[in-house]
């Protein structure tokens, strides 16, 4: 439990909590190991509680009734989510699915709830795990509108490599194909791959097979910029 402990700390959001948030979430949680592509929630479920990725990732999306896939992020270490239907108590709004073989802290939906009557001042606490996200969800939709795809592209390289504010350190290689990428921006993998290959003939990236590995993070922002 010490090292779980040690790695949600890696997180600005867990860091924060209260003490005494801290050791409840850790005390009701409990310990999930996903295989690559199982699925631990899908779209219209009922709520089931938090999760926090400890270690692979979480492919969080959606996919029509041809099979084409909305993805809108993958979840890494030490990121939270689930949050907004525990806010709500409504059915689930995504699908979530191991990326890889991944392993998570579940918080159950019953003991949370429990948690919070007892102790109302903690709602605040979710709010803002919440209300980070939503503050993302703006920003790229503004993107969505405004932007060209070679900026928008660089400026998600550069969100994903910043871990999302979440946590202090900087992931120079990105493990994200560029399927994944170009899902995650509304843009065709053709266009995406166009706009990699310019950023690697200029230096600033080094692509490789399910990766993606920032070799100049100054020029990657300049053209996010």
């Amino acid at each position: 439990m010490t090292d779980l402990h040690a790695t949600l700390l890696q997180g600005q959001w867990f860091a924060a909590l209260p003490p005494a948030l801290q050791q409840s979430l850790l005390a009701q949680g409990r310990l999930l190991h996903l295989e690559a592509g199982q699925r631990l929630f899908s779209r219209g479920d009922l709520p089931s509680g938090l999760y926090a990725v400890l270690s692979g990732a979480m492919r969080i999306g959606s996919v029509d009734a041809e099979g084409k896939e909305a993805l809108l992020v993958l979840v890494e270490a030490p990121h939270w989510f689930g949050e907004i239907a525990l806010f709500d108590g409504q059915p689930r709004t995504h699908d979530a699915l191991a990326e890889g073989a991944s392993s998570l802290l579940h918080v159950p939906q019953a003991g949370l709830l429990n948690l919070l009557d007892a102790q109302p001042a903690y709602w605040r606490d979710l709010a803002l795990l919440m209300a980070h996200k939503v503050r993302l969800a703006f920003i790229a939709l503004e993107e969505i509108s405004l932007l060209p795809a070679a900026q928008r592209l660089a400026r998600r390289l550069l969100l994903i490599a910043e871990d999302y504010g979440e946590t202090q350190g900087l992931r120079r290689i990105i493990h994200l194909s560029q399927e994944q990428l170009a899902a995650m921006l509304a843009i065709s993998r053709q266009t995406a791959n166009g706009v990699l290959k310019d950023l690697q003939t200029r230096g600033i990236v080094r692509l490789t097979y399910g990766e993606i590995e920032i070799l100049d993070l100054a020029a990657l922002r300049t053209a996010a910029r």
